[in-house]
């Protein structure tokens, strides 16, 4: 690991951007106020400034202002409520079990609504052991209500100092993202790699992409000001962003089974030059994102070039030296491979560029107007809650399993008196997910967290006795839970818990033995019950929830093939349908990927036909590979080697995916679909012969002439058409026996 290059990635990320925007937000009310010797009042506006950060959610500056706005109202609301109700046990018990319920279902309209939930719970259980009297109930409400106002006033103020700044880190991150794609991608030249496994990290690291690229979506597109902005920046944050999405999908191209470019070139040092040179654009795609991050503009990809430069260089005395009849087609491929590697080494140039920020670069960009069609559109609604009013909902379920939960702990904390009970409705709270599998990992994150955390806690009080010192050192605590709390909840837990202990501690010293023995017993108790809920009350496995989405990937690859594949048969497709379409697959497969790691979450029992499922996926995203293979000759060759020719391979691949589709579907329309045996068709024909006649012009020593170039050309395309053509009859006869 190049530990300055991930403290470079770090300092310059939105995560420590939030992190001591949140500190900040929680920290100087409760020093403010402390000095008029009022710090119960800062904690409490530092509680609701806390609250409202949980909402503020990367997204469009109008979502994010609304979702605060909402939010304090919640959290005022919650306040209340918990003040009239927390002096009666049993009227607390009622509201713990409608509060978990209520603020539990309006996840059904995103994600931003199920933060807000998560503040009004917040407050819920901070102040359920604080019974107040008449106004004082009220006086406790305006004070929390004040720091939300006070939080959301400095995020919309740090917004509008710097509006690019979010776009920026966000983007930056998702080419940093990118780059790791890639450097898992360098691994198929590797000798002796394991594929399965290379396969396995590309789907969960093309999660990771695809959440970016949506977000990015958000912000640029959502952003109405953004959208209408001629500025130079806001037009170079869109062509920065349509550049990446292009260059991720050549990142994902396969021009090749890689097990026959190992069989035919292994050990002759060929491949290792291509890996090395796929881990060099990496790198250089690695620095640009940290460039954009930061807002500076990126060193030029000088070593980039130069390994180009190396790698054509090797490639050319290699293709010379071992150019024969038998090798030829593996040279074909080896070529496109590295030309492929040129664009990208070009598109990486063409970043570095406009990370200058240049107006004469962004002059000729013109906005298509097409942007609403790639993002979903924020709708709440009545029915939308309604629909999810019924045991069939996986939300309505969560929401009823987070009530049962909590109103447990609430009443196993009442019984046996536990100290600090509120933790353990916070621990069932925070770690309570719809997912089995994201629940598991919580739980156990949270146990070894608090424990690592109350460890590290105790030796800082052992070390250190001076109380400005410990406030300090509490001070680095919160920025570094709040910075990597979305990125990492492990680390995050380990930092909060002696954040916590030392606040408790500089508040009051004569009782922290006993603060932290309740924080490690009730964060126990919490997450026991947390995961036996999971366990065991209206459970939902992804066993039952993966045919949907392997239905919806199949049927997403076969939108993008027609949009890829077309023009070679004369049919335009227009740019917006073409990366609406590639939009639709890379998302569906990230879905897909997604929904098979959380199953493989589960318990073994729950895992029916995982190894099925886990063939399936790989062929899904080897289809998606090979389909933006084909794009890439696509955007230059379609027109010049346009035929009817392809259309019988064309068809056989419909009906394959169509009829794979066919058997996910819950309601058959009663058409069958027949996939008839592929004919040599015209095309490949000509390509054989093509081929023919170049090996026995290579037999007579004939360098270089038209019919090299065509073959170069025509065998590249119609290889990825049989390539996609086998794979989509792979993936339909796997479908069918796991059918049956």
């Amino acid at each position: 690991m190049d530990i300055i290059k991930e403290y470079r990635r770090f300092v310059s990320s939105y995560y420590l951007g939030e992190g001591l925007r949140i500190t900040a937000g929680a920290v100087l009310p409760a020093l403010v106020f402390s000095w008029f010797d009022l710090l119960s009042i800062g904690v409490l506006v530092s509680l609701g400034a806390v609250c409202v950060s949980t909402a503020d959610n990367p997204g469009p500056v109008h979502h994010r202002r609304n979702g605060m706005r909402i939010c304090i109202a919640v959290i005022c609301c919650a306040a209340i409520v918990t003040g009239l109700t927390a002096a009666y046990p049993v009227l607390l018990g009622i509201w713990i079990a409608a509060a978990c319920f209520i603020f539990s279902i309006i996840g059904v309209y995103g994600g931003r609504a199920t933060s807000i939930g998560i503040a009004g719970l917040l407050i819920l259980t901070l102040n359920m052991s604080k019974a107040g009297a008449g106004w004082q109930i009220l006086w406790n409400a305006l004070y929390i209500t004040g720091g939300g106002i006070w939080y959301m006033l400095l995020s919309l103020g740090l917004y509008h100092v710097r509006p690019y700044r979010l776009i920026q880190q966000v983007l930056g991150e998702c080419i940093s993202e990118t780059a790791a794609y890639l450097r898992i991608r360098a691994g198929f030249y590797e000798a002796g790699t394991d594929s399965d496994a290379i396969y396995r990290q590309l789907m969960e690291q093309q999660v990771v992409v695809q959440q970016q690229q949506d977000l990015l979506r958000e912000l640029l597109y959502k952003s109405r000001t953004l959208v209408k902005d001629s500025t130079v920046t806001s037009r170079t944050l869109m062509m920065l962003f349509i550049d990446t999405v292009d260059l991720f999908e050549q990142s994902s191209t396969s021009f090749y089974p890689y097990e026959q470019l190992h069989r035919q070139f292994e050990g002759q040092g060929i491949l290792e030059d291509f890996h090395q040179m796929v881990l060099a654009t990496a790198e250089a795609l690695d620095e640009t994102g940290i460039a954009v991050k930061s807002g500076s503009s990126s060193a030029p990809p000088e070593r980039l070039q130069q390994q180009l430069s190396h790698l054509q260089q090797k490639f050319l005395q290699y293709r010379d030296r071992e150019r024969r009849p038998d090798t030829l087609e593996g040279l074909i491929t080896l070529r496109k491979i590295l030309q492929s590697l040129e664009e990208m080494a070009a598109r990486i140039e063409s970043l570095h560029h406009l990370t200058r920020y240049d107006k004469r670069l962004t002059s000729q960009y013109q906005p298509t107007g097409d942007h609403q069609q790639f993002v979903t559109p924020t709708e709440i609604s009545w029915k939308q809650l309604e629909d999810n009013l019924s045991i069939d909902s996986d939300v309505f379920r969560h929401a009823l399993r987070v009530s049962i939960a909590a109103v447990a702990g609430y009443v196993l904390s009442h019984l046996f008196n536990l100290g600090h009970g509120y933790w353990i409705l916070l621990t069932i709270i925070v770690i309570l997910k719809p997912a089995y599998s994201i629940t598991k990992k919580r739980n156990y994150q949270r146990v070894l967290g608090t424990i690592g955390g109350a460890l590290a806690g105790l030796l800082i009080l052992f070390f250190v006795k001076d109380n400005r010192v410990l406030f300090g050192i509490m001070l680095l605590l919160m920025i570094a839970t709040y910075s990597v709390i979305r990125i990492n909840y492990l680390l995050a837990v380990i930092f909060m818990t002696p954040y916590v202990l030392l606040l408790f501690y500089l508040l009051d010293s004569q009782h922290f033995a006993g603060v932290l023995r309740d924080r490690v017993i009730d964060t126990v108790i919490g997450s026991t019950i947390a995961f036996g809920a999971n366990f065991l009350l209206l459970p939902v496995w992804e066993q039952g929830q993966i045919r949907k989405y392997q239905a919806a990937a199949i049927s997403a690859c076969r939108a993008y093939f027609d949009a890829v594949a077309m023009p070679f048969v004369g049919t335009a497709v227009a740019d917006t349908a073409f990366r609406l379409s590639r939009k639709k697959a890379f998302v569906a497969l990230a879905n897909l990927s997604d929904a098979f790691s959380r199953l493989l979450a589960e318990p073994k029992r729950k895992q029916a036909n995982s190894r099925t499922v886990h063939q399936f996926v790989v062929l899904t995203h080897m289809l998606n590979s090979h389909i933006a293979s084909l794009g890439q000759f696509g955007k230059t060759l379609s027109v010049k080697y346009q035929s009817d020719g392809f259309m019988p391979i064309i068809e056989k691949t419909r009906a394959h995916l169509e009829h794979t589709k066919q058997q996910f579907s819950t309601v058959q329309d009663g058409k069958q679909v027949l996939v008839t045996e592929l004919g040599n068709s015209n095309i490949s024909q000509q390509v054989k012969q093509l081929l023919e006649q170049r090996k026995l012009e290579i037999s007579h020593g004939i360098a270089g002439n038209e019919t090299r170039v065509q073959l170069s050309e025509l065998k590249p395309i119609t290889d990825q058409f049989m390539f996609i053509s086998g794979i989509a009859a792979d993936i339909d006869r796997l479908a069918n026996g796991e059918k049956g």
